[in-house]
């Protein structure tokens, strides 16, 4: 909070001294230093919400965060959603006007990975099914626990991998422990640059179960590597892609009965890979951006 506020103090005398036309400021670590910026130059403020406190911590908020984002929220002359999920949390939990509240989904760096199946070998025979990302309440990891459990009750084929790093690692480790599937299941640690790429490329199917996604940008990177995903109706992601499998985060026999599909019927997850990869390949950056050119150019 100390770092917040003497960021808010540099942006103030940034905008006395720079000249610009219009501020941009990205979730609520920077909505202080927008505001002040905004109240020091007369300039427009523009923010960006990538992800909201009801996202982070459910019902259990914390106030003081809540209060910042709403501050900047009613300060902000146009705000920018990741999806119209957040779109409407802003409108309906924090009571801000929908005229200026706009939806620009976020797009995937697409990279060519297609040689780097051939290139990664498995280790194992079995078919692998992964979840990347935090191990936190926002993301379901508990749910991709007991799905998992139901799954290799029925195929033993299967082995089931954990990557990422939160404060329900331990929660996780234990309940994999209790239902006796530790044989089959994997906690990887945290992944990223090429080892992200290596755990994809050796991955068969992909779920993202979380209970609050704003958006969700690691099952695009998935589907770029050919691998047919699942992702909870509760993501911002879920409202851009066709060729994905979509369950509610809490209805683990649906999330089950999703990855033994994929798993166990090959035209099924054939189709998903191929036009899931074709669909992501058109999410391109540069309409992000020109949406967002498009929200600057009302303001100026």
């Amino acid at each position: 909070m100390t770092e917040v506020s003497r960021y808010a103090l540099v942006a103030e005398v940034i905008a006395t001294k720079q000249s610009f036309d219009i501020i941009h400021a990205h979730d609520w670590l920077t909505y202080p230093a927008g505001i002040t910026a905004k109240k020091a130059s007369g300039k427009p403020l523009v923010i960006h919400v990538h992800a909201t406190e009801f996202d982070r911590s459910g019902e259990n908020i914390n106030q003081y965060v809540f209060e910042i984002e709403k501050m900047g929220m009613e300060v902000a002359d146009k705000i920018i959603a990741v999806s119209n999920y957040t779109r409407n949390i802003i409108i309906e939990r924090y009571g801000i006007d929908p005229e200026k509240v706009f939806t620009v989904h976020n797009a995937v760096d697409f990279q060519d990975t297609s040689e780097e199946k051939g290139e990664f070998k498995k280790a194992v025979n079995e078919k692998i099914v992964t979840f990347l990302g935090r191990i936190t309440f926002q993301k379901g990891p508990d749910y991709f626990v007991e799905a998992a459990a139901k799954i290799i009750e029925k195929n033993k084929n299967v082995r089931f991998v954990m990557a990422g790093r939160g404060d329900m690692m331990n929660k996780m480790i234990r309940r994999v422990a209790k239902l006796g599937i530790s044989n089959k299941f994997h906690f990887a640690g945290f992944l990223q640059g090429d080892d992200v790429n290596r755990m994809f490329a050796m991955s068969d199917v992909y779920v993202m179960p979380s209970v609050s996604e704003p958006f969700g940008i690691s099952p695009l990177e998935a589907m770029s590597s050919n691998v047919p995903v699942i992702i909870s109706k509760q993501s911002g992601v879920a409202e851009i892609l066709t060729h994905a499998l979509k369950v509610d985060f809490w209805d683990i026999d649906a999330i089950g009965d999703s990855i033994y599909g994929l798993l166990c019927y090959e035209g099924l997850s054939k189709m998903f890979a191929k036009y899931g990869r074709d669909e992501v390949y058109n999410l391109k950056w540069e309409n992000a951006a020109h949406k967002v050119k498009t929200i600057y150019e009302t303001l100026i």
